[in-house]
């Protein structure tokens, strides 16, 4: 969503947050704006790019130690000049950049209007940068007191940093459900909504949690609630190297994603798979082991890619540990009254940790007294912080809006779970136990394999990049990727996809078939695989073109398919690791070659921190 950038110390504050504004261009926005303190503040802000920002400032007085940066992604009021952030209040005694929705500013804004208030946007943040000026002014409180008590008027989500022309040595930061972080300099502070503008300054930073609020000066920091009560501050160490948001000689973020799934998936299991001891060992879950062993239920939480991961866990551990598990959309999970029970297990995945549907999901599941847990990529993010207990994917930034190598570690983290489960409740044998993990461990090299293919997956997206729309089929554990495969060409090209279980192609889908349509089919070696045979006979009968991921050697399918995308073979359960990457691959192509911006997907942004 949104991103947050803020500045105060002895450095020039607009080369810091410019930079960190590129920083955070992944996160999708669709205006920039900065605002400088030096006696008096300058603001730029224009919609588009950070680079029509820079050349809006260029040739104007840019200096100050102390200044606010935001990128806009519009949720009240279109895309614009005058709707982009920082926003200044009616009298100028106050600017602010906001991420999250106010949902109560109508009401706001008309008893604002009524006291002779003015707006000029139709944004919800300069009725709240309105509201503190008010306060400020009525009730004349400091700067601080004013947001703390604006504040408390204010129903909804926000990660807020306000300026005070007034009190020029001071920044204010606030969050509730959307994230800000407070990175620790040498006489400086440095402010963003994640941790990627402040890696190249410092690795100390402070995570806010809901309802706090951070009063920063450029030599001290002093964290409260909104009810004024002093907090000490946690420092933590962040685990971010810059070179990991760096493209590194890669053309997008996307591809370099892609290809670093042999190493994402690596570090993933890394020291919690052996294949020499035959152990698996997840230390996030120790203490919680024997609620998982003697679970009767597990519910699985997500959104998007995260959820299509879900489903792939559900297989896998009612398949190997015979538990059964419900996977539902967070969004809808929160809304429709669910049944839980105090001792199901929920298990929430989320790759940035600060999804809004999910962790409002935590919350209501929390509240009926079930066990929940995390499957989370980013250190001190809120998910990890909501939950009894979880693991980490490790799988490094991902700054791609479309997920990819995410998808592949929260996998090998539900993989590694479901065998230990298996174990735990003697499903499966001694000897199936030790065959899983030698053979999760060859993963990262038949991926490795598989990435080898790229020139042939590119050959084919060429043949098929003009194409309007895609049917995905799968089976089993290849069904959700047939999801996932259909959501990655709909993000990034802008080609209507659907994905199916490939049985599901006669209740319907079968209709829309004709030589115009391309039909991904997910075909690995498996125990549905006659039955997958028979679905491409059926599609070829209608002049279907069948494009086959299939395992290497067979003779079969690569005989009635038009092109074919051959993997390693693996163990059933590992499939949806594998044959997710060529589907990735394709939908990377495609869209490079329709012009897409693939980094930056139109009207999507990389962490949904609103609803």
């Amino acid at each position: 969503m949104c991103g947050i950038v803020g500045y105060i110390g002895h450095q020039q504050a607009y080369p810091i947050i410019i930079n960190g504004l590129k920083r955070l261009e992944y996160r999708g926005y669709d205006s920039a704006g900065i605002s400088l303190l030096n006696r008096e503040p300058n603001i730029f802000k224009c919609s588009g790019k950070v680079k029509d920002l820079e050349n809006l400032a260029h040739g104007n007085d840019l200096s100050g130690n102390i200044g606010i940066g935001h990128t806009r992604w519009a949720t009240h009021g279109e895309p614009n000049d005058i709707n982009a952030h920082p926003h200044i209040s009616m009298n100028g005694h106050f600017i602010a950049v906001h991420n999250g929705i106010i949902e109560n500013y109508a009401r706001l804004k008309k008893r604002l209007s009524d006291r002779g208030y003015k707006f000029s946007t139709e944004t919800d943040t300069e009725v709240l940068v309105n509201l503190i000026e008010y306060i400020y002014l009525k009730g004349k409180v400091t700067a601080e007191m004013a947001v703390r008590l604006a504040l408390t008027k204010v129903e909804g989500a926000y990660g807020l940093v306000v300026i005070s022309a007034d009190e020029p040595d001071r920044l204010i930061a606030a969050r509730n459900s959307s994230p800000l972080v407070i990175g620790i300099g040498e006489r400086e502070y440095f402010i963003a909504s994640d941790a990627t503008p402040i890696v190249e300054y410092t690795k100390s930073v402070i995570y806010l949690n809901d309802d706090d609020v951070a009063i920063i000066s450029s030599n001290e920091l002093t964290l409260k609630t909104i009810g004024n009560d002093k907090l000490e501050p946690k420092i933590h160490k962040l685990n971010l190297e810059i070179g990991e948001i760096d493209k590194n000689g890669y053309e997008h973020f996307m591809l370099k994603e892609i290809f670093e799934q042999p190493r994402s998936i690596l570090d993933t299991f890394r020291g919690r798979v052996n294949p020499k001891l035959d152990e698996v060992h997840l230390g996030g879950l120790y203490n919680v082991m024997d609620s998982l062993v003697n679970a009767k239920r597990i519910i699985i939480i997500g959104c998007g890619t995260s959820w299509h991961a879900g489903i792939v866990g559900e297989y896998l551990i009612e398949d190997l540990a015979r538990i059964p598990v419900e996977v539902e959309y967070a969004s809808e999970f929160r809304y429709r009254n669910p049944v839980l029970y105090k001792d199901d297990i929920v298990i929430a995945i989320s790759q940035s940790g600060e999804t809004a549907d999910t962790l409002a999901a935590i919350k209501l599941a929390k509240q009926a007294g079930a066990m929940v847990l995390g499957i989370c990529n980013v250190v001190g993010s809120s998910i990890p912080r909501e939950t009894h207990a979880g693991v980490y994917t490790h799988a490094g930034p991902e700054i791609g809006v479309a997920s990819t190598k995410a998808f592949t570690a929260q996998v090998t983290v539900l993989s590694m779970m479901a065998i230990l489960l298996g174990k735990k409740r003697n499903i499966i044998t001694s000897e199936q136990y030790t065959a899983l993990i030698k053979e999760l461990y060859e993963i990262p090299g038949k991926i490795e394999r598989i990435l080898g293919l790229n020139d042939e997956f590119k050959r084919i997206s060429e043949l098929y990049k003009d194409s309007t729309n895609f049917l995905y089929l799968g089976r089993g554990y290849c069904f959700p990727v047939a999801l996932e495969g259909a959501l990655k060409l709909k993000e990034i090209s802008y080609i209507h996809a659907e994905g199916y279980p490939a049985a599901e192609m006669k209740h319907g889908p079968i209709a829309l078939i004709d030589e115009k349509m391309p039909v991904i089919v997910i075909s690995p070696k498996d125990n549905s695989y006659d039955k997958i045979v028979s679905n491409i006979q059926e599609i070829k009968a209608r002049k279907g073109i069948v494009i086959a991921v299939i395992s290497e050697g067979d003779t079969v399918i690569k005989a009635m398919a038009d092109h074919v995308l051959e993997i390693p073979e693996t163990d059933v359960v590992f499939s949806a690791l594998l044959t997710v990457v060529p589907l990735q691959l394709l939908s990377y192509h495609i869209a490079v070659m329709r012009g897409c911006n693939v980094d930056q997907p139109r009207n999507l942004a990389k962490s949904v921190t609103v609803e």
